[in-house]
């Protein structure tokens, strides 16, 4: 049973998208322990398991992969519990800057993709990828490997020595690597699905009783929300001072992304076509794992229309 009397312990990805949780800490007093994971939603998938945090705000595709694989241990560790962001997320698909072998998407296929964990959005994406491209073949991998780097600078590192040859990650992270000659943009692709959720350990949902500690942050969450919408030179100036954006890049990224109205809200078909898209991509398998209403919490706004 989690002790209500702590502050919540929240694993965040410290990107652009960290905004208005920021806000919600930094004006409307959001007592929380706001813990960073650079390397993404799958190494919060491991720390929510193995207890060192409580809830984790991530991209919608890894949650949902980490409950619906059929090695899923015991009882998940964790629950979704909310919307974060409504809009789908541009993934960039990048590879060296002196790769010339690796001229678009197509020539992809069968060669080295770098994601940062198991599990991980950035490895869930390439399946959607070759899904897309008509490059699955059953009992066969699409690459010839999968190379774990663990976060974006390793990512971009590989690309260049030849390690990997092509990874995705969000559009604006890599954007000023792009305009920088590090990296080399080869194309994009989109989420099929809103990008972020919020999920809660399973310890702060027993019995269908959620801890009050995550009514106060769902709250907290829109108001921060709600202050982003009114504030937006007061976003760019944090995105692009306090993390690694360009001021026109945060702000042509605000003109792309809308956060979640209430964000104690998760809309039960959204669940049910990321599995849909990720058992048609190899991701998941039919009959294994948690099925999609099983990724719900009990006792939250969650939507089942």
């Amino acid at each position: 049973m989690a002790d209500s009397a702590q502050p919540l312990r929240i694993g965040f990805v410290p990107e652009h998208f960290s905004t208005p949780l920021y806000f919600a800490q930094k004006h409307f007093g959001l007592d929380a322990k706001l813990i960073p994971f650079p390397s993404g939603t799958g190494h919060m998938i491991i720390a929510i398991r193995s207890g060192e945090i409580d809830v984790g705000i991530g991209l919608t595709e890894a949650w949902i992969a980490g409950l619906g694989k059929e090695d899923v241990p015991g009882d998940g560790g964790y629950r979704i519990v909310g919307t974060y962001v409504e809009t789908p997320l541009c993934w960039a698909i990048s590879t060296g800057a002196k790769r010339p072998e690796i001229a678009s998407v197509s020539s992809l296929k069968g060669t080295k993709i770098g994601i940062s964990r198991i599990g991980s959005g950035s490895q869930v994406m390439g399946f959607v990828l070759a899904d897309q491209q008509g490059w699955l073949t059953p009992g066969e991998s699409p690459y010839a490997d999968f190379v774990i780097l663990q976060n974006f600078a390793n990512l971009r590192n590989a690309v260049n020595d030849g390690s990997a040859d092509f990874f995705m990650w969000e559009h604006f992270t890599s954007k000023r690597y792009y305009d920088s000659g590090e990296i080399r943009r080869v194309g994009e692709i989109y989420t099929p699905w809103s990008s972020w959720k919020i999920v809660a350990a399973n310890s702060l949902l027993p019995g269908g009783n959620p801890d009050p500690r995550l009514q106060e942050l769902f709250k907290k969450l829109d108001e921060g929300i709600d202050y982003f919408a009114e504030h937006k030179d007061e976003a760019v100036k944090y995105i692009s001072t306090e993390l690694d954006y360009s001021e026109a890049d945060a702000r042509e990224w605000l003109q792309t992304v809308r956060f979640a109205g209430k964000t104690e809200s998760v809309d039960l078909k959204v669940i049910q076509r990321c599995v849909d898209i990720l058992r048609k991509a190899g991701v998941l398998k039919e009959g294994k794992g948690f099925q999609p209403e099983s990724m719900l919490a009990k006792g939250l706004g969650a939507q089942a229309p």
